[in-house]
């Protein structure tokens, strides 16, 4: 199984930056795809960002042009960058392991989250 663990979140100001991080466990990180989501009060968890296991990416349109995702597979690490923050960006962060054994087979992996927040 793969372990996540997140940090880096933190109370930032508007337009300020802020750099998450997530920390897998296992030997299979270079095999992932990783991904953030994000979850504010009252509202569902929805997509943020995506790294496939050969760096492709892509990020959900709120987002685009502010953030960038990446991934260091020495350290088992995906990485947000989080530049230009909004007050619209603040949510519980989540980090998410996938591992596609085939199309129509994947597993699923979740950290337990850090929580951002951007107020003045």
């Amino acid at each position: 199984q793969v372990q996540l663990v997140e940090s880096g979140g933190g109370l930032v100001q508007p337009g300020e930056s802020l750099r998450l991080s997530c920390a897998a466990s296992g030997s299979i990180f270079r095999f992932l795809t990783m991904a953030w989501y994000r979850q504010a009060p009252g509202k569902e968890r929805e997509f943020v960002a995506v790294i496939t296991s050969i760096g492709s990416t892509d990020y959900a349109d709120s987002v685009k042009g502010r953030f960038t995702i990446s991934r260091d597979n020495a350290k088992n690490q995906a990485l947000l960058q989080m530049n230009s923050l909004k007050p619209e960006d603040a949510a519980v962060y989540y980090c998410r392991a996938t591992f596609t054994r085939a199309v129509g087979s994947a597993s699923y992996y979740w950290g337990q989250g850090t929580q951002v927040t951007v107020s003045s």
